[in-house]
């Protein structure tokens, strides 16, 4: 049985400021549970509503489906929920490519350029300290346990970019074509605010423009979603790498 104190926890963790006094997130779902499971995140508790999910552990907790509802924040709650402990900041590498993003604010957009990075083989991503949390809720499931493997760091990127010597790309409507362009193996591709772009005060330390071209006919699309342009521009920069080797 969850208790009263229980689901208040829970549910107060759909607040940026509630998951980091108390330092722990949510994960719902086997295949994202088992992820974490899997990784160095430390579990806290676990809720599920069938015993034969998860090995028996003192923190593992059967629930009925009422309960499940409850602590849920999915519409169709998936027979299983977590919590667990967020992790500690990891340094940031100066070798390979790193991907910045300038201000994103939609969880999805998030999650899915999470699941981009692991995808891609990119190691670290570096935040602007206005970005939606990673810790979110949706952010959680939009990257389906891709958080276990990517490294995520909050910062101000004015004093991050100034110290790197890593050559900064940034994606621009007006930069220059991505596919005419040499892109390193080495270096910081930045992307920007899903209405603005990348500010103003970021693009000081643009050393690169670089856009994806449209073949439209008409061409009227005004930009493209900034997680579909972010699994763009990693593409190209991987495969001028695998062309190089």
């Amino acid at each position: 049985m969850v208790s009263k104190r229980q689901i208040k926890i829970i549910t107060s963790l759909s607040q940026k400021k509630c998951r980091k006094s108390t330092g722990l997130f949510v994960a719902e779902g086997k295949k994202v549970i088992d992820e974490f499971l899997n990784s160095s995140f430390e579990l806290d508790s676990l809720f599920t509503t069938d015993e034969n999910l998860f090995a028996a552990d003192e923190k593992v907790m059967l629930i009925s489906e009422i309960e499940l509802k409850k602590i849920s924040f999915l519409k169709t709650p998936n027979k299983a929920l977590a919590l667990f402990k967020t992790s500690e900041i990891v340094n940031v590498d100066t070798e390979g490519l790193i991907v910045v993003l300038d201000d994103v604010r939609d969880p999805g957009n998030l999650g899915t350029i999470i699941r981009l990075c692991d995808w891609f083989g990119v190691k670290h991503l570096v935040c602007s300290e206005a970005t939606v949390d990673c810790y979110n809720p949706k952010v959680i499931q939009a990257t389906m346990g891709s958080l276990t493997r990517v490294n995520i760091v909050y910062t101000d990127l004015e004093n991050y970019l100034a110290a790197t010597e890593l050559p900064v790309f940034g994606a621009f409507m007006d930069g220059s074509n991505v596919y005419k362009t040499n892109l390193p193996t080495d270096g910081i591709l930045v992307m920007g605010n899903e209405a603005n772009g990348v500010s103003e005060a970021v693009s000081k330390y643009i050393t690169q423009k670089i856009s994806i071209p449209r073949f439209g006919e008409i061409q009227q699309t005004e930009s493209l979603n900034v997680a579909m342009a972010t699994g763009i521009l990693l593409n190209e920069f991987k495969r001028s790498a695998f062309t190089e080797t």
